[in-house]
């Protein structure tokens, strides 16, 4: 090649690599998932929650093979003699090169090559493939390669410096997304992944296995449980090359007591009694917060909602609507399960509680206003515990959510009903209500079931006295029809004879 044509050549690939890195750097990740929506699970379970991960690194997968794709076209059109080909989770340079050092062909001076760069295989490690093919055509269009530690793959196998847990931390959030939507839902999950790390870890110590479950082995329960799950993801997010050797403890959940319909609507009224009883506050925007907390109350009690469902843009204009006539609740699709539409399962509670009084519901309106981040709206959840207890309610706000499943198993909804409405599944359903079934509701169970059987047994004996009534009644037609007839001929024959 002369001199003039390397000149251009390398003009040429400068500015398609430019182009190309300026043109997808900013724009890969944010509309990965523009048009993606993962189905809905209506289950809040852990096999649920997996599915919609799964769906998530599904779509993810098929974006870089698309992008993997493409890259290979740019390189071919562009006449540049290298290829990226993905090799288990690391992304390799395909080029045919001049014979490595102590590699022997007869007869050949240049042979194919996959060359090992330690590129991870997912989309920023993909811009970095491309960059690195750019590269790696100018040298072999001037033919100035060389084998050195790089192609080589020295430096790729070199350990890399280890970093310690918060150094992870400062670029975990820019990673995580990199791989998944960005939504509420999955904002609060991370946020919850930073407490959660924040809490149990030293943030100066190395990211190291050995470091990471010496902590997870210091506790039990489902702490250690959700240090596994939280590790896990910060080890498989950063691809640090290896996994935990812990086991999972196993947890056998703390009895807790159901709350009856009584208890429930007697805890109703304690929000008042604490308004009257208060000392005076000077704050007007706290003067009648109470009633939003007890509107809150009333909803989780009525319909059985995950508290977080009734902060996370709540259409109230649907629910103060004329049209809502079967007073259904819409859950947003940026919750935990996604849109649903939610059925009262004691419909007279809505009247009872006075749900549809404007006042809590504009105070709700002005707090969800203020809702900047997934921060809020956590602090708003737990902001619900804080007043049950401040009012003296002994149970607490998930227990109305159990109750609900518990009553609709008595009333008899079917399962799949009951579960929907939830944002369950049957089987998870199930596991609830059977979870929180105490000896109360079994003997309520029981009872209904033996009163329906009696008010079987006595309509069985009713029937059957009414048959036997009937017979005798059809009895004694047929005795009044043979004597009218007796009468009649022995009328006949005094007429004949007389």
């Amino acid at each position: 090649m002369s001199q003039q044509n390397q000149g251009n050549c390398e003009e040429t690939y400068s500015t398609s690599t430019q182009e190309y890195a300026n043109a997808h750097s900013s724009d890969w990740f944010a509309d990965m998932f523009a048009d993606f929506e993962p189905q809905n699970t209506t289950d809040g379970s852990y096999r649920g929650t997996m599915a919609k991960i799964k769906a998530t690194e599904l779509q993810y997968q098929a974006v870089f093979e698309q992008k993997l794709v493409e890259a290979n076209n740019n390189l071919k059109r562009e006449r540049i003699r290298v290829s990226i080909k993905q090799t288990g989770n690391s992304l390799q340079l395909r080029a045919t090169l001049p014979l490595k050092p102590g590699d022997s062909s007869v007869g050949k001076q240049k042979k194919q090559y996959d060359l090992s760069l330690g590129i991870p295989a997912n989309l920023e490690g993909l811009k970095t493939a491309i960059e690195e093919s750019y590269e790696l055509g100018k040298l072999i269009a001037r033919h100035t390669f060389q084998w050195n530690e790089k192609y080589l793959g020295i430096k790729s196998r070199e350990k890399q410096e280890i970093k310690t847990i918060g150094e992870l931390l400062d670029t975990f959030d820019e990673k995580y997304y990199q791989t998944r939507q960005k939504t509420i839902t999955s904002e609060n999950t991370f946020a919850n992944y930073i407490s959660v790390i924040k809490r149990n870890f030293t943030l100066t110590h190395l990211a190291t296995k050995e470091n990471f479950e010496e902590v997870i082995n210091s506790v039990q329960g489902n702490k250690k449980n959700e240090l596994i799950a939280v590790t896990s993801v910060l080890i498989k997010t950063f691809n640090l090359g290896f996994q935990l050797d812990v086991k999972r403890d196993h947890v056998t959940p703390a009895y807790r007591e159901i709350p009856e319909d009584e208890k429930i609507i007697s805890a109703f009224y304690l929000f008042e009694k604490f308004a009257l009883n208060r000392k005076n506050t000077n704050i007007s925007d706290e003067i009648d917060t109470w009633e939003m907390w007890r509107w809150v109350y009333g909803m989780l009690a009525t319909y059985g909602l995950r508290p977080r469902e009734l902060f996370v843009q709540p259409d109230i204009n649907w629910w103060m609507s004329a049209q809502n006539i079967d007073r259904t609740w819409k859950v947003n699709k940026n919750t935990k399960t996604g849109y649903r539409e939610v059925i009262p399962f004691v419909p007279e509670w809505v009247k009872l509680f006075d749900l549809k009084n404007p006042k809590p519901l504009n105070i709700l309106e002005r707090k969800v206003d203020k809702i900047a981040s997934v921060q809020n709206i956590n602090w708003m959840r737990r902001d619900i515990s804080r007043w049950f207890r401040k009012v003296g309610i002994e149970f607490q706000p998930y227990d109305l959510r159990h109750a609900c499943a518990i009553r609709a198993h008595l009333q008899g909804i079917p399962i799949k009903a009951a579960a929907d409405n939830l944002g369950h599944t049957v089987d998870e359903h199930t596991k609830t209500y059977q979870r929180w079934f105490g000896i109360e509701n079994r003997k309520k169970a029981f009872g209904e079931v033996i009163s329906q059987r009696s008010l079987i047994e006595l309509q069985k004996n009713e029937i059957l006295a009414l048959r036997m009534e009937n017979e005798r009644l059809k009895l004694e037609v047929e005795k009044l029809k043979l004597l009218e007839t007796k009468n009649s001929e022995e009328w006949e024959q005094i007429y004949h004879y007389g």
